[in-house]
């Protein structure tokens, strides 16, 4: 694990690689998890609903996609929170800091 944070601290362009594809890894799981797993308890609560994902008001002749809207919410929230957490944990936050 040290030998992973110290190549992606001195790497530059070859860390930031890493890191997109990490992050794209990251954004998969992440929506597996709240299409798979989150969405639906969601819709178990919201009666009548058999997918969040299809969830939406009609009115008129328009439809208003509102579980569509929530599922993508969800997913920047949960990559939000991994993405803080992950550079809190890494401790990436101090790479643009100068060594002393």
């Amino acid at each position: 694990m040290k030998g992973f944070l110290e190549f992606v601290r001195e790497q530059g362009v070859v860390g930031l690689a890493v890191g997109f594809i990490l992050g794209g890894a990251v954004s998969k799981l992440v929506a597996s998890l709240v299409g798979d797993i989150i969405s639906p308890l969601l819709a178990l609560g919201l009666k009548n609903i058999e997918n969040l994902q299809g969830a939406y008001l009609q009115i008129g002749s328009a439809k208003i996609l509102w579980g569509s809207f929530l599922n993508v919410f969800i997913d920047f929230i949960v990559i939000s929170f991994v993405v803080y957490f992950g550079v809190k944990f890494l401790k990436l936050d101090r790479l643009d800091k100068k060594k002393a």
